[in-house]
């Protein structure tokens, strides 16, 4: 690995629970391994093209890192009906990342509905250097799942494959098919995907109990939870 630097923002208003005060620490790398990162991974840090992050917050400790272990998941009844709904009617393509007009108009609707109906920031449209710079540009390969309904892109999502995990990065996908609960049938088809690879965790990322937009990463059970000891604690 080679790093570049590591600063923590000044404490601000969390923008995940606006009543608590939040600040992140990041560390820009020019060069960054699977495997150097999987270690970062495991102790709590994310990442973002060549920015790995983590959180730092003064008195929160709300962000939880959670994993699936692939061995003993088992899907609930909702999340069966969301395979049934879309398996066959749903086609994955996975392959390099890369910029196009259509992921770009797909990503602005996506988060223009999540502004509107959820209270994200809205920031306007993302152009194509934003856009890359988030993630087409990795240090190591990083794949690209795009979703489509025959011809049709209504979904794309960013996972790492590391050496012994999956980690899922970011997915976006069409508000006209969110009855499709495409966001739920990402992360299923995330652990389908480390399970036919032998690979025994998927990554999930931040949940944060409170916060909308990511408490559902909660409802993939048994999952682990990272604990302030830096062990890996079994919630079922």
């Amino acid at each position: 690995m080679r790093s570049l630097f590591v600063f923590t923002s000044p404490p601000s208003p969390c923008s995940y629970l606006p009543h608590e005060t939040a600040a992140l620490t990041y560390e820009m790398v020019g060069q960054l391994t699977a495997e150097e990162y999987q270690v970062r991974l495991m102790a709590g840090w994310r990442r973002f093209g060549f920015t790995m992050f983590r959180p730092t917050c003064p008195a929160c400790t709300r962000c939880e890192s959670v994993r699936v272990p692939v061995a003993t998941f088992e899907p609930d009844r909702a999340q069966r009906r969301c395979l049934a709904a879309n398996d066959g009617d749903i086609t994955l393509r996975i392959g390099p990342p890369e910029v196009t007009d259509e992921k770009l108009d797909l990503y602005d609707r996506f988060h223009s509905f999540q502004s509107a109906h959820v209270g994200w920031s809205d920031h306007g449209p993302k152009d194509a250097g934003d856009y890359a710079e988030s993630f087409v540009d990795h240090p190591f390969p990083t794949q690209e799942w795009c979703y489509y309904r025959g011809e049709k892109l209504v979904g794309v999502g960013y996972v790492d494959r590391l050496p012994a995990c999956l980690s899922a990065i970011y997915f976006y996908h069409d508000p006209d098919e969110r009855k499709r609960s495409l966001g739920t049938f990402n992360v299923l088809s995330t652990i389908r995907a480390a399970s036919a690879s032998g690979l025994p965790h998927v990554y999930l990322g931040y949940l944060v109990e409170g916060c909308r937009s990511l408490e559902y990463k909660g409802r993939y059970r048994p999952q682990e939870v990272l604990t302030a000891d830096g062990t890996w604690r079994t919630r079922v």
